[in-house]
């Protein structure tokens, strides 16, 4: 079941794109299901030219496919982006392609295990740590004379797991706690050369890997989808969780000149489950 009577799917229906990203070029780390497709396809359909980067480049391939659909051009990067080398060479091959880069998307992420923090092997905080805050550290810097140049901006997705306090979720939140504050000093140096630095926090996002998670959750309590999911979203102001393009289309606000004068905050995108 991947259906409830709280998911609103006419949101999709009301929502028609605006050209916002025209004439940008956007490196989006991080291509994958879910989040990282949708934030992919969002930009596309917003007007915007993609640099698509993971390790797997079957995966990069089709969604270059998706952002061609839309008349849009696409530069497939397989790389890893704990490696120096590679990362450095993305940056070549970004700008060798367009010319520009307006918005560096950081959306790659790695869990480490959900065990309280003092259980977990210090070589995968490590490990997660080398993905979730010291690549988005380098590829800014890396990034940052192109966009000083076009005077564009770096988002990060982070979690709202910043905001929580459970035991289970406390490796995951040691390191995006870590890229929220570094967004922040990036906000603060790079700023000056206008340079726009902002995070965004979404909460459980309603796609496939959360819709499978669900399933397994009903499947051991003995209860249906429907009711995880309404458990998952009692605690939002909507009373539903958010979909993967809702969440892209709010950072992709960030990468826009609608956002020209935000730098420095974290957006939570959580239909409410969070005030800040």
């Amino acid at each position: 079941m991947t259906d409830t009577p709280w998911h609103d799917e006419s949101i999709e229906e009301r929502y028609t794109p605006a050209p916002l990203l025209e004439g940008k070029v956007l490196v989006l780390s991080g291509v994958g299901p879910g989040l990282g497709r949708a934030l992919g396809e969002e930009a596309a359909k917003m007007g915007a030219d993609l640099v698509l980067v993971s390790r797997t480049e079957k995966r990069l391939e089709k969604m270059a496919e998706v952002v061609r659909s839309y008349g849009r051009r696409a530069l497939v990067v397989p790389t890893d982006i704990t490696d120096e080398a590679q990362q450095a060479a993305l940056v070549e091959r970004s700008l060798e392609e367009f010319g520009r880069v307006d918005c560096l998307l950081n959306n790659a992420f790695g869990i480490p295990p959900m065990d309280p923090i003092t259980q977990i092997p210090l070589e995968k905080l490590r490990a997660a740590n080398e993905t979730n805050v010291f690549a988005p550290l380098r590829l800014s810097a890396l990034f940052a004379d192109a966009l000083a140049a076009s005077k564009g901006s770096v988002v990060m997705i982070n979690s709202a797991v910043v905001h929580s306090s459970q035991p289970e979720y406390a490796g995951y939140k040691l390191s995006k706690g870590a890229l929220y504050h570094l967004a922040q000093s990036l906000a603060e140096e790079l700023g000056p050369r206008g340079i726009r630095v902002n995070s965004v926090a979404p909460s459980y996002i309603y796609e496939d890997v959360n819709k499978g998670y669900f399933e397994w959750l009903a499947s051991e309590a003995g209860t249906s989808h429907a009711e995880v999911y309404a458990e998952k979203a009692a605690p939002t102001d909507l009373k539903r969780l958010a979909s993967p393009s809702e969440v892209a289309r709010a950072a992709l606000f960030l990468a826009s000149d609608l956002a020209s004068a935000v730098t420095g905050q974290l957006l939570n995108v959580d239909c409410g489950e969070f005030h800040a």
